[in-house]
């Protein structure tokens, strides 16, 4: 599979967009997660050739401006995502999570109509190939605490408050 990267300087880091051929985004994550992203992408897709893209992509330009205070701008944005018919359940769940507010892991299993597959509700939170735009970061712990996050705890606090979740 023939796929673009693209790097965009952002206030929390380095961003990696991965789009294919009809600019639907592939994945998104750190600079300094690249190692795990090759990972997830090879476990979605077996082998992939990353090219650098040669002009900016709608991705790119959504997530600048959802960066720049755009809240709205990456909710039109087109994915698409390996993985199995569960975790694909739980990625389009996650996008259903208004911008400003969060969720526990067993919310979202509830919203899925799964209230006792917490646990793999977490595992495919977990292994979201699209930071930020399928929004993971909205996920908390029960108590309300922030809990894990694959980019870290700072970015997951930093893209809340951004969005005006109370942190």
């Amino acid at each position: 599979m023939k796929l673009h990267l693209e790097r965009l300087p952002t206030a929390i880091g380095e961003m990696l967009i991965v789009t294919d051929d009809k600019d639907r985004l592939r994945a998104l994550d750190f600079a300094d997660f690249e190692t795990r992203m090759r990972t997830l992408l090879i476990r979605h897709y077996g082998a992939v050739e990353l090219t650098e893209r040669p002009s900016p992509s709608p991705a790119s330009k959504a997530i600048g401006d959802y960066l720049r205070g755009n809240l709205d701008a990456l909710d039109n944005l087109e994915v698409a995502t390996g993985g199995t018919e569960f975790q694909r359940q739980v990625w389009a769940a996650l996008r259903a999570i208004p911008v400003g507010e969060t969720v526990s892991y067993s919310g979202l299993a509830k919203r899925i109509g799964r209230p006792k597959a917490v646990r793999a509700v977490g595992l495919a939170n977990g292994s979201n190939p699209i930071a930020v735009v399928v929004p993971c970061h909205r996920v908390i712990g029960a108590s309300g605490h922030l809990t894990g996050y694959a980019g870290g705890v700072e970015r997951k606090a930093w893209l809340l408050r951004h969005e005006g979740a109370a942190v």
